[in-house]
């Protein structure tokens, strides 16, 4: 698969940083998550694509019938041309760590492509995932870090179904840490808090006598 399969941009980073693909919600773009991923990730190459399914006008990364209501046959090729376009990424840069980032549907096309490649990611934050089908694991997340961050009022992400999401990545082998605000489906400067310290700490430590 093309690392041009995507409309999308690239901001270079510091070498040695990690590789970090930020994934938009519905409606957003190429340039949503863009500031973000600097801030939670300081001196990373940002891979940031625009999903290529229009819902209304806005962009997406696979289709849905109705709210919750996802078109798996879409949610499957989707699926499969993100796995190719982080593959192409990765051989490109040759990062020694690759994060991704994402929020609303960016987060649930972030998490389908860990389903089916574990390997990809080494951390992943998913902000406000909504997965209400039990996924088809390919393999062991062990050793990955997953942070899924969630609102205890969410009328689009119910927390029934997050807690679920936790307990299959779990069963599959993941690190994961699930952290609530007591809002909606909007993101919070507590979970972003939360997310800057999760990744800060997915680094590897630095070799003897590199500054941090």
């Amino acid at each position: 698969m093309s690392r041009d399969s995507y409309i999308h941009r690239i901001e270079a980073g510091v070498p040695g940083r990690p590789l970090v693909f930020a994934l938009h919600g519905t409606g957003g773009g190429e340039d949503q998550l863009l500031a973000l991923a600097r801030d939670l990730v300081p001196g990373g190459t940002i891979v940031s694509p625009r999903g290529d399914v229009s819902e209304h006008g806005a962009a997406r990364f696979f289709r849905r019938t109705g709210e919750g209501v996802y078109d798996m046959d879409d949610l499957a090729r989707a699926t499969g041309k993100m796995v190719g376009f982080v593959e192409a990424h990765r051989a490109e840069a040759r990062a020694n760590r690759t994060f991704g980032i994402g929020y609303s549907n960016g987060a649930n096309i972030l998490a389908t492509t860990m389903f089916a490649r574990p390997d990809l990611f080494d951390a992943a934050v998913l902000m406000h995932p909504l997965i209400p089908f039990e996924p088809q694991i390919e393999g062991s997340l062990a050793g990955k870090r997953i942070l899924i961050t969630a609102g205890r009022r969410d009328p689009i992400c119910p927390p029934n179904l997050t807690a679920r999401l936790e307990s299959w990545l779990v069963a599959a082998g993941a690190d994961v840490t699930l952290d609530w605000h007591p809002g909606g489906h909007e993101v919070r400067p507590e979970e972003l808090s939360a997310a800057k310290a999760f990744l800060a700490h997915s680094l590897p430590a630095p070799a003897q006598g590199e500054r941090a």
